[in-house]
């Protein structure tokens, strides 16, 4: 108990310490603290108070000498310095941030987890930080260990996927360090090839990587006008200032015994902070990663983008308020989350806009576009359809959802979204067939609703195709593309006399951050050892056959020569690649809900997705 009461009182000591006083310039690390591991429990306990000890003894002598540099921001808005009270206030605020009232932690609280939550969900969520994988073959995956969570984690490694790879002049303005060899190449105006190696990447680039996707998300979802960062009380400003040695020890000791298993707990814990600029929002993320990477990250994050959104704002965007977000029994994050992650809104369904049920009642979907996707297994299997709004994002990176997992699948060349002729005239089709549907996705329109869509499209159906599809009164999609395929071009249909319309071949990569037991062989000793346990990456070539069956097409093409490979030029007498026999995983499933008749080919272990 005394041990207890002398920890909490040199704790308090150093945070108060670090409240006022500039940052110190980085020394090495102390012998002794260099020594713990060889010590006996007792003395690296004891080791450690003194080391907590020493340090704020010196930053309380320091801040008792001398008044701060001008560096430090202690000057009022006139100019004139700030008087020592009033300085200790504007610390309190600022870097230890605002309590939330009783009323929103406990709105907050019930919003997350419901009422009747489970001990074992609650710490699903509170022992998973937002770390890459140590291992140097997966290093950029953002690795995973909590059942629970991966909607999170899949939806922050999707940005961090952009930056790195899409946006590496961002990373290299703010740190100077990013590989030359990891910049993308740009084909065209619009065509970007990022680099396929992932090792390349430093530890320095892929951390402002994760800060800056972790703020751009907050400012999302804070409607690009602010951003709410959450962090515990009990940590306070100790990250900030202390050495790199001690950051671990400080966030240890101060998580020690920590758990959230009710409001009132989250009311005590929880300081907030609100940023109005994307500048000032990355500087304070920047000072506290260690804080999300702690194994209180991914709550943190979570409740961090819900009050940037406003908890009455998120309440309006579903459609259900009395459900909650992490859902039963096994503490999944919903499709509300993942929304809010991507674009902004905690909408649950993942079709464009809205739809109508009439009588004034509507459900809401993703409303504009993204800059990373999402595509389901749940489409394949005909439970939802997936919008082209979060289909086609601006960027080749989707996450995935199966039925109990979320996983991040990206390409490296930003023309794989590239439309040929048919499928830009498919996608337009589709659209304004699906904005007919008022079905949830099933795939068929009424009748008034099918002519709207041959007045948008140009379609002029012969009377006999007409009256056939509008026959039982509703028409079907896969029946109505049908006849479009068979009609003359000049009717606005897509009858191919070459029969090479549509053939593709790229690659996609895949990451599952969960992690497991590498099985390919590789890791395993010859001694029968434990193999490593670590993240999953799969590459994938993909072949999109031409408008016929991939059966059909591997019958009767030709073979190109090894190494073939790209969209087949229009108008040039070539022979098409001929693609490996298909393999099959569910990933393949969710692929063809993007690229339908896609054939899939990896070596090793299929893609998982749970």
């Amino acid at each position: 108990m005394a041990d207890q009461q002398e920890d909490e009182d040199l704790r308090m000591a150093l945070r108060m310490s670090m409240q006022n006083s500039p940052p110190e310039p980085k020394r090495s690390k102390p012998r002794e603290a260099a020594n713990l591991a060889t010590t006996t429990p007792e003395e690296s306990r004891r080791l450690q108070r003194e080391l907590m000890a020493a340090a704020a003894e010196k930053r309380m002598l320091a801040t008792a000498k001398s008044v701060p540099s001008s560096g430090s921001p202690l000057k009022s808005d006139s100019g004139g310095d700030i008087g020592t009270k009033e300085m200790e206030i504007k610390a309190k605020e600022v870097k230890l941030g605002n309590e939330l009232s009783e009323k929103e932690a406990y709105q907050l609280f019930f919003m997350v987890f419901g009422s009747d939550v489970s001990k074992d969900i609650l710490a699903q969520w509170s022992n998973q930080g937002i770390r890459f994988s140590p291992d140097p073959e997966t290093s950029m995956i953002l690795v995973q260990h909590e059942g629970g969570p991966c909607g999170v984690l899949a939806a922050i490694q999707a940005f961090v996927l952009k930056h790195l790879l899409f946006c590496p002049d961002d990373l290299v303005k703010a740190a100077q360090s990013t590989p030359q060899n990891s910049t993308p190449r740009r084909l065209s105006k619009n065509q970007y090839v990022a680099s396929n190696n992932f090792a390349a990447f430093t530890e320095n680039a892929k951390a402002r990587a994760l800060v800056k996707s972790m703020g751009e998300i907050l400012f999302l979802c804070g409607n690009n006008k602010r951003a709410v960062i959450a962090t515990l009380s009990s940590i306070g400003d100790g990250v900030e200032e202390s050495e790199d040695s001690l950051t671990d020890v400080i966030i240890a000791q101060a998580l020690e015994g920590l758990s959230i298993e009710s409001a009132s707990d989250l009311h005590k814990v929880l300081r907030v902070e609100t940023y109005t600029t994307p500048a000032s929002a990355y500087k304070r993320l920047e000072a506290i990663i260690p804080v999300f990477q702690s194994r209180m990250g991914a709550l943190l994050f979570l409740i961090s983008a819900l009050l940037s959104r406003g908890l009455d704002c998120v309440q309006a965007d579903r459609d259900d308020p009395s459900l909650p977000l992490v859902t039963a029994p096994f503490g999944h994050a919903s499709q509300e989350i993942v929304n809010l992650l991507l674009c902004g809104q905690a909408v649950p369904n993942v079709f464009d806009g809205r739809m109508d049920l009439g009588g004034g009642m509507f459900l809401k979907g993703v409303s504009t576009n993204v800059e990373v996707g999402f595509l389901t297994l749940l489409e394949s299997l005909n439970f939802c359809k997936v919008g082209q709004n979060l289909k086609c994002p601006k960027w080749p990176i989707w996450v995935v959802g199966s039925e109990s997992h979320y996983t991040v699948l990206f390409a490296l060349d930003t023309a794989v979204q590239d439309e040929n002729e048919l499928e830009e005239r498919e996608s337009h089709i589709r659209k304004a067939f699906d904005a007919q549907d008022q079905s949830g996705g099933g795939g068929f329109i009424s009748v008034e609703g099918f002519h709207q869509v041959l007045r948008e499209t140009n379609i002029r159906l012969p009377s006999e195709k007409l009256d056939s599809l509008c026959g039982s009164g509703f028409i079907v999609w896969s029946e109505f593309w049908q006849v479009i395929l068979d009609l003359d071009k000049s009717l606005g249909g897509l009858k191919d006399s070459t029969g090479q319309m549509g053939q593709k071949i790229f690659d996609l990569y895949h990451f599952n951050g969960i992690a497991k037991s590498d099985l390919n062989g590789s890791q395993f000793s010859s001694g029968g050892e434990t193999p490593m346990q670590r993240p999953r990456l799969t590459k994938l070539r993909v072949s999109v056959p031409p408008r016929w069956t991939p059966e059909e097409f591997m019958a009767d093409v030709a073979v190109l020569p090894s190494g073939s490979a790209g969209t087949q030029p229009s108008g040039k007498d070539t022979e098409v690649a001929k693609p490996e026999p298909s393999q099959h995983a569910p990933l393949v499933d969710c692929i063809r809900t993007r690229w339908p008749r896609a054939v899939c080919n990896w070596v090793g272990d299929p893609p998982s997705i749970v």
